[in-house]
This record gives structure tokens, C-alpha cells and sequence, in this order.
């Protein structure tokens, strides 16, 4: 299953937070399992966004459990698009059907 998972700097946040956080992060590496396809920094420097497959849901909240003091979290389970849009298409199809 992948999973987009953005996060912000929370609003507690300071330049010895930020430090840290860069500190922790050039020691950490994702939890065997957990495949990083794509991991993206906002240009803003605010937050960024990461896709990540895994069958294994709870290495991904392991993972965000380590800077969970310094960020917010939001992870949403997505399908390939080709997938999406054929469910879309079964759904349309069954509501015609209803007469």
C-alpha cells in the first residue's frame, strides 16, 4: 500500500527545535520496510512530503513517532490513479443502474 505523508514545522517551533530536528534526522533512516519512493522539502522550508509504500502501516507511525516533537503529521493511503478512476468508474456505473 503507498501512503502520501506531509508534515509542517509546528507552531512551537525555533531555530534550537529546527536544529535538532536536523540533528535527529541525519542519524535516522526509515524502518526496514517502509520504502521511501519520493521524499520532497516544501521550497518554503515549512514542511515537505514523502510517498512511502509499505505493507506494514506501523513502521510508518514508528517512523513519525521520532519527530513527532517537531513536526504535525497527515498520512493518507492512496491507490494509483488508474485504480482510483476505475473504482470511480464502477461506482458511476452502479448508481446508473438504480432506477
Amino acid at each position: 500500500m503507498k501512503y502520501v505523508i506531509s508534515w509542517t514545522t509546528r507552531a512551537t517551533g525555533s531555530e534550537e527545535l529546527q536544529a535538532r530536528s536536523l540533528q535527529v534526522f541525519s542519524s535516522w533512516s526509515p524502518a526496514e520496510g517502509a520504502n521511501f519512493l519520493q521524499f520532497l522539502s516544501r521550497i518554503d522550508g515549512r514542511g515537505g512530503y514523502a510517498v512511502v509504500e509499505t505493507e506494514d502501516p506501523t513502521l510508518i507511525a514508528k517512523d513519525m513517532s521520532t519527530f513527532g516533537p517537531f513536526f504535525e503529521f497527515h498520512v493518507h493511503p492512496v491507490l494509483e490513479i488508474q485504480e482510483g478512476a476505475q473504482l470511480g468508474m464502477q461506482a458511476i456505473d452502479f448508481r446508473n443502474s438504480i432506477r
